[in-house]
């Protein structure tokens, strides 16, 4: 099996996208990252290795804006950052998928799988963050950056992962509104596994609750973990990943 190589593609919408590719045997697993966090973190860079290990084929890229991909974080919004990972998807891969989201990606993965629904056929969320621009930004801003936002265009928050300071911009938030899904039926009957950590300051895991509740699938799983906050990349949370990822390769193996 070949080693990945980094490489870059022009989406048709422009953006010029970074991305890991390792090929191997179906279904591709398809990772896709969280807010200002890119496809060199711990959970991406291990799934890597999992999948090479296991010959499977595997995808892990860079939305506009974030790590080796051109664009502005600033410009970004929950569609442009939704038209780049189905550009990745379809001029990247092949065949059936298996999407796997962490935080914001997990609000990605979601979109993903509801407009290619012909070919997605599993789904895994880490402390999944649908609708976040609603139900916890706009929730736990104070006012005063509410206002600063709303009156500027933006408003800059202090991180608790890095340096750099969170951009929230109204851009953001009105298209946020375009792509909430936690409202009405998720229309998936794909098998689905959700792990949240109940400690996770960050996005609540009520978020997950309510994913599960709108689900259509019957084989949904949601797994609780009791002392785990929003990281979720600790090696037993990891194993948790793919322990996860293995029980719906093996449920999805007749499909592919």
């Amino acid at each position: 099996m070949t080693q990945p190589t980094s490489s870059f593609f022009e989406a048709p919408h422009g953006t010029k996208i970074g991305y890991f590719k390792t090929n191997g045997k179906a279904p591709t697993v398809v990772f896709m990252g969280g807010l200002m966090s890119d496809m060199s973190g711990t959970k991406a860079l291990f799934l890597d290795t999992w999948c090479r290990d296991k010959g499977q084929a595997f995808l892990r890229f860079d939305y506009g804006g974030h790590g080796i991909s051109s664009g502005s974080f600033e410009e970004g919004t929950i569609g442009s950052w939704h038209r780049d990972a189905l550009a990745a998807i379809d001029h990247l891969t092949e065949g059936p998928l298996i999407l796997i989201g962490s935080s914001m990606g997990g609000w990605q993965v979601l979109l993903a799988a509801l407009a290619r629904r012909d070919r997605v056929v599993g789904l895994l969320g880490l402390a999944p963050a649908p609708d976040f621009t609603e139900r916890i930004l706009l929730a736990n801003l104070e006012e005063k950056h509410i206002k600063e936002m709303m009156e500027n265009g933006k408003v800059l928050v202090p991180s608790e992962y890095g340096d750099e300071p969170y951009i929230f911009t109204k851009d953001l938030i009105e298209d946020g509104r375009n792509h909430l899904l936690l409202d009405a039926p998720i229309e998936l009957e794909i098998p689905v596994c959700l792990i949240h950590g109940m400690q996770d300051n960050d996005v609540p895991y009520q978020i997950s609750l309510d994913i599960m509740a709108g689900l259509a699938a019957k084989d949904a799983e949601l797994v609780l973990v009791k002392e785990a906050n929003h990281k979720m990349s600790e090696p037993a949370n990891l194993a948790r990943l793919t322990g996860a990822l293995d029980s719906i390769l093996e449920k999805v193996k007749d499909e592919t």
